[in-house]
């Protein structure tokens, strides 16, 4: 089968379209015909070697945390999907990912994949969903008639964070830059403003911060908060701000692969009230092209990798 894999940490140029041997599932696992993955910025970050410490991968390795496909065959013990089934899933970060024609997954990570978009499409939910859920309600709480501040709204995550507190009933304000206010705008902000701390007429319960913002600037989003309110941060390589005399807590967010949070999202994709937004469709033989444009700052909205098979509209 066909991959994108890389020998060696580096510059996109490690990344090699080649030939490999196509997996066998173990025990637990199924193998998955993929439809498509996703570029998610923290798949630059393993290639260029910079997240050895958290995420270890063993070399070679394929990209491609989110997939999207078809079973098409079971390892001893699966009963929860049949070969045949089109499924949805977040790999785990540190094995092979699905930069491939065909990849490997837990069957406890994979849920049904939503019926209303393309299956393809699907492969664009997973890891920015998943931050996006996690961060509103596994660790601010957010619950309806709360206000949030989303900073840095108009990337993938931000998206999806936006649809999920005005779902959730949240009054939502955004940070943007000038290319995707009018996209955040779409997606249902109450309150739009342009990059840096806002000056709001009142104060917010929980913030979330997407942007990779310098430490004084992230520090200054606490000003913004009630007493008692939260930080969100999902910018890792910067601690989530806090402010013990008001109560303001900081929380640093490094999202985990859920399969039953990851079935909510695509019951709010089946129902209408989740929107996924696709920006572009590139072949596989092309990712080191994608890597090289996101590592120029020049890749813009969610893009999926199709594998060779896979028709690109």
């Amino acid at each position: 089968m066909k991959a994108v894999r890389f020998h060696e940490y580096g510059t996109p140029d490690v990344l090699r379209y080649e030939d490999v041997e196509q997996p066998v599932p173990a025990a637990g696992e199924v193998r998955i015909r993929v439809a498509a993955t996703s570029f998610n910025p923290v798949d630059g970050n393993i290639r260029a070697g910079l997240m050895q410490g958290p995420i270890p991968v063993p070399l070679p390795h394929t990209p491609g945390i989110d997939v999207a496909g078809t079973v098409d065959a079971l390892g001893e013990g699966v009963d929860r999907v049949r070969v045949g089934d089109q499924v949805v899933g977040f790999l785990p970060m540190t094995g092979p990912g699905a930069a491939a024609e065909y990849v490997l997954a837990p069957a406890g990570l994979l849920t049904t994949a939503p019926a209303s978009i393309p299956l393809a499409d699907a492969a664009g939910l997973p890891l920015v969903g998943l931050t996006a859920w996690q961060a509103l309600f596994d660790h601010a709480k957010l619950t309806a008639g709360q206000r949030v501040l989303i900073n840095g709204a108009g990337g993938a995550v931000g998206g999806y964070a936006v649809q999920l507190a005005k779902h959730a009933g949240a009054h939502v304000i955004a940070t943007a830059g000038p290319r995707s206010s009018e996209r955040v705008r779409t997606a249902g902000v109450d309150e739009v403003f342009g990059h840096g701390v806002p000056e709001l007429s009142a104060l917010v319960d929980v913030v979330l911060n997407l942007a990779p913002v310098d430490p004084m600037q992230l520090a200054a989003l606490t000003s913004v908060v009630r007493d008692g309110g939260i930080v969100v941060n999902t910018t890792v390589w910067m601690s989530a701000p806090s402010d013990e005399e008001r109560g303001v807590r900081g929380v640093n967010l490094f999202v985990n692969s859920d399969a039953a949070q990851l079935a909510r999202l695509v019951t709010l994709v089946d129902s209408g009230a989740l929107h996924v937004d696709i920006a572009r469709r590139v072949p596989l033989a092309e990712l080191p092209a994608l890597h090289a444009e996101a590592a120029e700052g020049a890749l813009s909205g969610k893009v999926l990798i199709l594998p060779p098979a896979v028709s690109l509209t």
